[in-house]
């Protein structure tokens, strides 16, 4: 069976929130503050997690949204910007996806089929995950990820 971590970027692993002017920047189209925002973890920490879960056969998902009512070109730089923000903090990424602003999550990953842990800051998302368990980012991941890879391997 497939086991698959799925990740949300902003909120979630990436601080888009706590980039000063963020959301005027967006609304502008300037993809600068997916380019600049901060890791929300220690990235080498977080990597080594998610090699374990790599090796125990489990697969490394990016699902995000691009920005909110954006046009084609834009919603372009915005995927090309957070594939290089994983790249930069060396992020392991087996599928990644971009969806339009409020699309189901759901809908990037099911196709994988299996057991599906997604770890996204937003409730809602959360609530209408299907595909497994939900990890809440607005909390520390870190622990929740480990309690996961210790279950995983006994």
């Amino acid at each position: 069976m497939n086991k698959v971590l799925v990740f949300d970027m902003d909120g979630t692993i990436a601080n888009l929130y706590g980039v000063e002017g963020w959301l005027e920047a967006l609304r502008a189209e300037d993809a600068t503050p997916y380019a600049v925002a901060e890791p929300m973890y220690n990235m080498d920490v977080l990597g080594t997690i998610l090699k374990y879960f790599r090796l125990l056969g489990w697969k490394i998902a990016v699902t995000t949204w691009l920005a909110r009512e954006a046009s084609d070109n834009y919603n372009k730089e915005v995927e090309d910007v957070k594939r290089a923000w994983l790249a930069k903090y060396n992020f392991p990424v087996d599928i990644f996806t971009a969806q339009v602003y409020g699309t189901d999550k759901e809908e990037a990953t099911k196709k994988i089929g299996g057991y599906q842990v997604l770890v996204d800051d937003n409730a809602d998302i959360r609530k209408a995950w299907k595909l497994g368990k939900t990890i809440d980012a607005t909390n520390d991941i870190m622990r929740e990820l480990v309690s996961l890879l210790d279950n995983a391997r006994a």
